[in-house]
């Protein structure tokens, strides 16, 4: 079996594409090389390329790599129609430039959020054992393996713990030194603990929809934050792409290659982008 037809059979176990908000979201294969690249060598495995965002300099470090094939970016680099495929479109020309070199690309976005063991799950490992996960809006007729699907997610914790303590929690977790926070006053001082963590990865403007005493997200537009604190919440922010790249090492290689291992076919390799990164830093 050819090593496109693995990866999809492999993501659609992993984040079937029937979970996706497929309402305004682009998923699936975006991009099917004519031509596709074939192993270097014998003793050299076929790689999988796994990255966040779709940029110029990613899709130079993939195509660099004679043994890559197929690129699963998260986030999709076809998203609206495209009437003219041309050189100096930047996203067009990245598209071109992997079919050309026999790369095919595949985007799981928001069928890994809403999947069992997911985007949104993994933000909340970072809490442990320390409470229970449950849905906001779960998945109707989820399908086989993925009962505990659905968008966005709620932590509850055993024992309410002050916001700092949360905020600790999640700065070692994605592994920041800074996150930037909106904290009502019953809970900066301490009057109110933090119950509920509602998460939503990548933009959380379906969040406040929701209620939880803190909302752990990427990025929230300006009137939302004020309507949060207006709620008496808090808001916990780590600009978009730093809510969602940890899930890629700490989950999804890791089962890439675990089914990749079992179909029977030739050793894959699954590497995570070494130049995908968040676009804005603190300075």
């Amino acid at each position: 079996m050819a090593l496109l037809a693995r990866v999809l059979k492999s993501m659609e176990r992993i984040a079937p594409n029937s979970l996706a908000d497929l309402a305004w979201d682009n998923v699936g294969l975006l991009v099917e090389a004519p031509y596709p690249r074939t192993r270097v060598a014998s003793t050299v495995p076929q790689r999988v390329f796994l990255t966040i965002d779709f940029t110029t300099a990613v899709v130079d470090e993939a195509l660099n790599d004679p043994s890559v094939g197929v690129i699963i970016a998260y986030h999709p680099p076809i998203f609206r129609g495209m009437k003219k495929l041309l050189l100096k479109d930047t996203k067009q020309r990245m598209v071109l430039q992997c079919g050309a070199k026999g790369v095919s690309v595949y985007s799981p976005h928001t069928s890994c959020d809403s999947c069992e063991d997911g985007v949104n799950d993994w933000m909340l490992q970072g809490f442990g054992d320390q409470g229970t996960t449950s849905i906001y809006v779960p998945a109707v007729n989820p399908p086989e393996g993925h009962a505990n699907s659905g968008k966005g997610r709620v932590f509850t914790f055993h024992e309410p713990k002050p916001v700092q303590q949360v905020i600790e929690q999640i700065k070692r977790h994605f592994g920041l030194p800074l996150v930037r926070a909106a904290i009502h006053p019953t809970h900066a001082s301490n009057e109110k603990l933090i119950k509920t963590v509602g998460v939503w990865a990548g933009s959380g403007s379906e969040l406040v929809n929701h209620p939880a005493d803190l909302y752990l997200t990427g990025e929230l537009g300006h009137h939302d934050v004020l309507e949060a604190l207006e709620q008496n919440r808090t808001v916990i922010l780590c600009e978009h792409s730093n809510t969602e790249r940890g899930y890629l090492s700490a989950i999804l290689k890791p089962k890439l290659e675990a089914l990749l291992s079992q179909d029977g076919g030739e050793p894959v390799e699954i590497v995570v982008s070494k130049t995908d990164k968040d676009p804005l830093v603190v300075i």
